[in-house]
């Protein structure tokens, strides 16, 4: 079963429960889904559509914040309450200790040696955490890594 398979029958099923909020949140990653593949003329692939799942759930992030700052918490509780409702479709997130093997990694694999490299770094890097990890969580990690191994080498 594809994930769009199973966003289908999770939004059939929401719909015959009356779960309002799942089956608008799913209808509207669906929306975004066929639109994009509109766009590009291609029928999406299962990490195609894992991307754009990441997508709204980090925009639903960014939303939770600035409606934090707003002192809007109902309106953050119902972000949160959709970003949940999503991930349950994205693959597993990484731990920080995954990231920091990873980045180790790519930096050993990039021959990064300071913060000039992060391009490199990031670049080497974006493939295989697509989806699987928050990209400001990612670059912060990369960053600490390229300062320290800078200062270490001085």
């Amino acid at each position: 079963m594809t994930l769009r398979e199973r966003m289908q029958a999770e939004i059939t099923a929401a719909m015959r429960s009356g779960d309002s909020l799942r089956r608008d949140t799913l209808r509207m990653a669906e929306s975004n889904i066929y639109n994009g593949e509109k766009r590009d003329r291609r029928t999406y692939s299962d990490d195609d559509v894992a991307g754009v799942l990441a997508r709204e759930v980090k925009t639903r992030r960014e939303s939770v914040e600035a409606f934090r700052k707003g002192s809007r918490e109902d309106l953050a509780a119902k972000e949160e309450a959709e970003i949940a409702i999503l991930a349950a479709f994205l693959p597993e997130q990484l731990s920080a200790d995954q990231i920091a093997a990873l980045v180790a990694e790519a930096m050993a694999a990039t021959g990064a040696a300071g913060p000039r490299d992060m391009g490199k770094v990031m670049g080497w890097l974006a493939p295989r955490t697509r989806g699987r990890a928050d990209g400001r969580l990612v670059s912060q990690a990369v960053g600490q890594a390229l300062a320290a191994a800078a200062g270490g080498a001085s």
